[in-house]
């Protein structure tokens, strides 16, 4: 199945994405969890796919990222990695596996990495563990980096809302994508911040840079591809397209079959041994 508006269907690495955003090409990402979903959004050609820690949310129900755990992250990093031969695949490091110390930081990474077979990791903050963001990426492991709406860090902020509207905290945000590049990661996803901002981002770093909630002037998008397809009901932040309603088509689809199974339609003769 030949991918849209795909034209290179080689394996995407970060080195191709550092292509796209010299060239001017748009980077497509989405959020996914398990193998179905990964082989359908790889099929259709996407650049990239991230296992985010967001699986608390939208596969187990929780109000925050932080019960995530290395095993669970382990669990849906290997199940979409079986189910990609041309994206990118990048893992989320659940709270709690990197903040501690470089070392542990390090020994999880690897973990992760062997473990699930992804192509690279994800870390949220800036200047606080650029240390650990060096020594992931001295082991070999591609990171990238995580600036704005961090949402391990809700119960700092106390809030979902925008993030770096203010002078000092936008200066800072600034400053940590630069520290975030010099370290070498690959690449930045920025979450939830004044457009204008992320385009200056864009434009002072030469590594791609990845918006949710940041505008349209970065190097590429990211929503989570549940909330993107209208899987997710009552979720509806400024930012979010929705390109289906697959929540209502699935409750129609359910409906049918309830009524089929009550009124003794199904199965038929033809669908039965």
């Amino acid at each position: 199945m030949a991918g849209y508006l795909v034209e290179d269907t080689r394996k995407v690495t970060t080195l191709r994405l550092q292509e796209m955003k010299e060239k001017g090409e748009k980077i497509a990402m989405l959020t996914v969890y398990d193998y179905t979903m990964a082989r359908i959004l790889d099929d259709a050609g996407l650049d990239a796919v991230l296992i985010g820690d967001s699986a608390a949310n939208v596969m187990a129900g929780y109000t925050t990222t932080l019960p995530m755990t290395i095993d669970h992250m382990i669990y849906h990093a290997s199940s979409v990695v079986r189910g990609v031969k041309r994206a990118l695949v990048v893992c989320d490091m659940p709270f709690g596996t990197y903040q501690v110390n470089p070392t542990e930081g390090v020994k999880n990474a690897i973990r992760i990495m062997q473990e699930s077979g992804c192509d690279a990791l994800k870390l949220e903050g800036g200047i606080e563990i650029i240390e650990i963001v060096k020594r992931i990426i001295e082991a070999g492991i591609p990171v990238m980096g995580h600036l704005g709406l961090t949402p391990q860090s809700i119960n700092k902020f106390g809030t979902f809302g925008v993030r770096a509207k203010d002078e000092a905290e936008a200066k800072k945000l600034l400053s940590d994508a630069h520290a975030l590049e010099e370290a070498g990661c690959f690449a930045i996803t920025l979450e939830k911040i004044p457009a204008k901002l992320a385009g200056k981002v864009s434009e002072e770093l030469r590594i791609p840079i990845i918006g949710i909630g940041a505008g349209s002037e970065v190097d590429g998008q990211v929503l989570v591809v549940q909330d993107m397809l209208g899987m997710t009901k009552g979720f509806n932040p400024k930012f979010l397209r929705k390109y289906e309603d697959l929540y209502g088509r699935i409750v129609d689809g359910v409906g049918n079959y309830i009524t089929d199974v009550k009124q003794v339609t199904f199965p038929s003769k033809d669908e039965g041994y």
